[in-house]
């Protein structure tokens, strides 16, 4: 009898109570339910798909809210949706009811119509080359074939409902996938009205708006079974079980990504963006490679180190005493101190670093490069070719169609569209742009108080560890140090502000681009990217940038030293250890790095399963039958249409670390590596088990991060030839060698003695002279001179603290580098780029055939079906072609195509 009345009244709601009010006992209705599958995806009478799943708390007092659900409803019924609710006394809270819709036939092929949705009409016809070179090397990482399910490959077209017959369409109920019911549920769902025709206003539309005041609590599609096990039901695909099993788990971190299933569960722009992220780690296996090789390279000439072997003789580093590196507070020291330090910056800065900033800049190049040919591939086999025009013209946002009151003809489809006034869209542009600098000068302005932190307790670490315990440690002793100190707990502080503002910078950045009223959901999301990097941008690398760029190159000398504010300020700029501040810049880049991405995988899988894990807690007490597909999902937690967002702005951030400042660092890729194939599991797991299904998207290329990767690529080759030029000593200690060695000869002794200049203790003023409590023990009055980090004339000297010429040699040779290598790097790049085409040749071949033979095929359908229709009206005599299709031949019909 139930299955009767679901059938009997398609376009009504049939609830529990109303079943019961036919004859049924409540008591019926659970057995029923329990003899109902709880991963069942179908109405009542089994046979009509839930396409999306509504859900409300009934609020007796808001008679508001309860108008619009009504309104609602009857409006989805009027465009030809069919509901069934369940009442709140079968869901495990006995608080909630469910809606759930089902897109007949009707709908989908006019909404498809609507959406231009491809679908096939013909086997492809053209012989594809699979054979690859030692194809069998990849057997082990390839996926069984009845999991990667390879479809037959289709010639597609934009469906016309009035052309059903010219399509590939064997069964109704299965020709439009899940992911695409739902999207096109879905653009009904958001431009469905929730008040009466009479009232006339125009913008109380879209399940948007309902659930931001609280009308309904949630809107999702169904997953089709539960991820452990299959579904019991026999028309239940199980592609959720398939996806975790051969796709979500860790233990699969070597195989392929089932690409083509993901695409066809979760939709095109999920599929693109696990394709891009699985493309990224298999490229970062080359640059992790040959990064592991150049540290193993500064490990294996570790003792050919003749400057770090100076700075520990204590015949030469020994007698050599520094001036204090702070006011007050800091004492005279011997440079042997600095014997750990300058050992580590060997691991980093050698030759072989400058190789690999080479290696990186045309490695970005090959990845981007590779990456378009990629994507073209997939625009193809996805049918994505063409899509941004018509994302362009037929998809407007429904917030863009409400807000914008004012029409306009629009040139191309001839109708009237809304439109934005060119001075309100001015006004908004300015209004934003203002806003965004003003975040962005309270994030330098934050990196500004953490740089004065560093000047500050530099001084009070000086002198709180001279006296401290952990001097007497013999293996980590001699490396906790005042300046590691400072720049680990510097880092750390600057950790945690960032990840403060990124809860501001995230509303701020939603909310001023909502301001904008962007037209289409592809310029909103571009908008937001543009907007959300920026911020992060500044924020992640500003300190990075701070000690490569800025540290130790604006000090000034013994008796003139510049400071940050002032000298009224008594904030001291910050010197580099006399082996440079490469190491500095490796330990904030480890810390920043590592530090975001251990937090980044915490927050993404833990947080969502504890959430989970409380969220469905009284679920568990209840049978397994009374837990249905429905309740189930609704405990889960809600992708959001930013979901994705996130998930590329986590990797184009760590893109940045990898290769803005790789110079400093070559493991920094191999940790990328070992980040990201932990992250494709992670992501593909939390997406499969912690959330619900994410609505079905198009996408046909990663959007506006493409050209933030390209912007970053351009900007890696400047910044690691400035590291290279300005913040390691490769250029002084070449200059050294091949200019200024006193014998003539290619080595490197004596570059410690010559890189250091001197300055006459008594000539320190008493702002700068440390206090007599602070010297070391070592330390008398027969030391009349120290020496500092520069390359200065002696005291005594006619032009006395000025620069010597080897400083000016050593500045030339610096900015010859960086040109040099900026031409070497883009030259090449530039020319890989001409070289490698974006698009494959056979892609190319592919899409001319398909648009030769759309028109070749609807021309003759259009013909034979006007033949069809004359002979009906009695013109069987009449057997010639109609004047009004003309028989074209096939030269014409490709000539035109083409």
């Amino acid at each position: 009898l139930k299955a009767f009345l679901c059938s009997s009244f398609p376009y009504s709601h049939v609830s529990a109570k109303e079943t019961a009010s036919a004859g049924l006992a409540l008591a019926d209705t659970y057995i029923d339910k329990q003899q109902h599958s709880k991963d069942s995806v179908f109405f009542r009478d089994g046979v009509r798909r839930i396409d999306f799943v509504l859900s409300y708390v009934d609020d007796k007092d808001c008679e508001k809210k309860q108008e619009r659900r009504k309104v609602y409803e009857a409006n989805l019924v009027k465009v030809g949706l069919e509901l069934e609710t369940e009442d709140k006394s079968e869901s495990e809270d006995e608080n909630t009811y469910f809606v759930k819709i089902h897109a007949p036939w009707e709908v989908l092929a006019t909404y498809a119509d609507v959406l231009k949705i491809k679908v096939p009409f013909k086997v492809n016809d053209i012989p594809e080359n699979k054979e690859m070179p030692m194809n069998w090397l990849s057997t082990p990482f390839r996926l069984p074939e009845h999991i990667m399910k390879p479809e037959p490959d289709y010639f597609t077209a934009p469906f016309n409902k009035s052309k059903s017959d010219f399509f590939l369409i064997n069964d109704k109920e299965t020709f439009f996938p899940p992911s695409t019911r739902n999207r096109i549920v879905y653009y009904i769902l958001s431009r469905c009205s929730y008040i009466k025709e009479e009232c006339g206003d125009k913008d109380k539309k879209g399940i948007k708006r309902l659930l931001n005041n609280g009308t309904y609590t949630s809107a999702f599609p169904l997953h089709d079974c539960r991820y452990w096990t299959r579904s019991k039901d026999a028309n239940c695909e199980s592609e959720r079980y398939n996806l975790y099993k051969h796709w979500a788990r860790f233990l699969c971190f070597f195989k392929e990504q089932p690409l083509n299933l993901i695409r066809k569960y979760y939709g095109e722009k999920i599929g693109i963006y696990f394709a891009w992220l699985g493309f990224y780690t298999e490229m970062l296996l080359f640059a992790a490679i040959v990064g592991t090789i150049c540290f193993i390279y500064g490990l294996l000439t570790y003792d050919d180190n003749e400057w770090s072997k100076e700075i520990c003789n204590e015949q030469i580093g020994g007698k050599i005493v520094m001036c204090p590196l702070c006011d007050k507070k800091c004492g005279y020291w011997k440079l042997n101190s600095t014997c750990n330090s300058s050992w580590q910056s060997h691991l980093f800065d050698n030759v072989g670093t400058v190789f690999f900033a080479i290696f990186m800049g045309i490695w970005v190049t090959l990845f981007l490069e590779f990456w378009k040919r990629r994507q073209a591939r997939l625009e193809y086999e996805w049918d994505l070719v063409d899509f941004e025009e018509e994302q362009q013209q037929l998809q407007l946002r429904p917030e863009y169609e409400t807000k914008c009151t004012n029409r306009k003809m629009n040139r191309i489809t001839q109708e009237m569209e809304p439109y934005l006034p060119i001075t309100s869209k001015c006004a908004r542009i300015c209004l934003s742009g203002a806003t965004v600098l003003f975040w962005i000068s309270l994030i330098i302005a934050c990196i500004i108080g953490v740089i004065a932190y560093r000047l500050a307790v530099y001084a009070a670490f000086a002198s709180i560890m001279k006296d401290s315990l952990t001097n007497n440690l013999e293996v980590v002793g001699p490396y906790i140090t005042p300046q590691l100190a400072t720049s680990v707990t510097a880092s750390c502080i600057n950790f945690v502000i960032i990840m403060i503002l990124n809860l501001m910078y995230e509303r701020v950045a939603i909310w001023i681009t909502d301001m904008e009223i962007p037209k289409t959901h592809l310029e909103y999301e571009n908008k937001l990217t543009v907007k959300m990097f920026l911020f992060q941008f500044v924020n992640y690398y500003s300190s990075c940038f701070y000690v490569a760029f800025f540290k130790g190159k604006f000090v000034g000398y013994p008796g003139n030293y510049a400071y940050m504010f002032g000298k009224w300020s008594k904030l001291r700029n910050e010197e580099c250890d006399p082996g440079g501040c490469l190491i500095e810049l490796t330990t904030q880049l480890v810390i920043v790095m590592t530090g975001k991405q251990v937090w980044g995988n915490i927050q993404e899988a833990l947080v969502p399963w504890l959430m989970n894990w409380w969220g469905s807690r009284r679920a568990r007490s209840h049978p397994e039958t009374l837990y249905s597909r429905w309740e189930q999902d609704h405990d889960l937690q809600s992708f959001g249409q930013l979901g994705l967002f996130y998930e590329y702005l986590e990797m184009v951030i760590q893109f940045g670390f990898i290769t803005l400042f790789v110079a400093s660092f070559p493991l920094a890729p191999l940790l990328a590596l070992i980040n990201n194939i932990i992250e494709v599991r992670v992501d593909a797991w939390k997406l499969t088990t912690q959330f619900r299904r994410a609505v079905a998207a198009k996408a046909h290329s990663i959007g506006a991060w493409e050209e933030i990767l390209s912007g970053v690529a351009i900007l890696s080759v400047v910044t690691n030839a400035f590291i290279v030029a300005f913040t390691s000593d490769m250029i002084p200690r070449l200059v050294y060698m091949y200019a200024y060695h006193p014998k003539g000869e290619m080595n490197m002794k004596g570059y410690i003695k010559d890189s250091l200049s001197l300055f006459n203790i008594s000539e320190f003023q008493p702002a700068n002279r440390p206090d007599d409590e602070e010297n070391p023990s070592w330390f008398n009055s027969s030391i009349d001179t120290c020496s500092y980090r520069d390359y200065r004339y002696p005291p005594g000297h006619v032009k006395q603290y000025t620069h010597t010429m080897q400083f000016w040699h050593i500045l030339a040779a610096k900015l010859a580098f960086i040109i040099i290598m900026e031409h070497v790097v883009f030259s090449v790049k530039f020319f890989v780029a001409w070289m490698i085409p974006d698009v494959p040749s056979d892609v190319k071949a592919r899409i001319k055939r398909e648009r030769y033979l759309v028109q070749e095929y609807l021309h003759n359908y259009e013909v034979e079906k006007l033949k069809i229709q004359l002979s009906q009206n009695g013109s069987d005599e009449c057997t010639c072609t109609p004047a009004i299709y003309p028989s074209l031949t096939k030269h014409e019909v490709l000539s035109e195509c083409l």
